[in-house]
């Protein structure tokens, strides 16, 4: 981003040069520049949206604190569609990173994971990773393109929608944990 910041679009040496690794390395998260590029300035657009709702959020409360995420990371969902599109268009029709990790979203799975961390002990560790994935369905890019493109919702509606289907899907979970005793997968 500081690269981006002087005005110039950088290079893949210029951007490893910069960030004291190899080109190869580079490749190995992000295969082409247009998806490093993007995947920057989103990271720079979330580092003051996002990131402090994540960090203040309701102390112990997961319920609030993903209802909270999943507002935070909605809210600016019309000044970044443009790029949320080309990101999911470029991981889609991409190749897998060589490092073999998400091909994208990995900002959105600390965020819940930090969310959920008060209920971490009690979803033990399977329902923790569980709930995690199922979050990752509701919180983000696609879910806000479902409810606008197919369902015609405004932006309000369409947060509402989503902060509520993701504080519900953690009381389930919670509620299943407390109320068995046992973890959600657990037979």
């Amino acid at each position: 981003m500081r690269l981006m910041a002087a005005g110039e679009t950088p290079s893949m040496q210029e951007i490893a040069a910069a960030a004291e690794v190899s080109r190869r390395t580079l490749y190995m998260y992000f295969p082409t520049l247009e998806q490093l590029l993007v995947d920057a300035t989103l990271g720079a657009l979330t580092r003051d949206t996002v990131d402090p709702v994540v960090a203040g959020a309701a102390p112990g409360n997961p319920v609030e604190r993903v209802e909270q995420l999943s507002r935070a990371v909605n809210r600016h969902f019309a000044e970044t569609i443009h790029l949320g599109r080309a990101l999911i268009r470029l991981t889609v029709e991409g190749k897998t990173p060589a490092a073999g990790g998400p091909r994208r979203g990995y900002r959105r799975l600390e965020w819940i994971r930090q969310a959920l961390e008060p209920a971490r002990q009690q979803l033990g560790t399977a329902g923790f990773e569980r709930l995690t994935a199922a979050l990752c369905v509701l919180v983000g890019w696609e879910p806000m393109i479902v409810l606008k493109d197919i369902c015609c919702l405004d932006q309000q509606q369409a947060e509402d929608v989503l902060a509520f289907a993701a504080g519900a899907v953690v009381e389930k979970a919670l509620g299943a944990a407390q109320h068995t005793g046992k973890q959600p997968d657990e037979p």
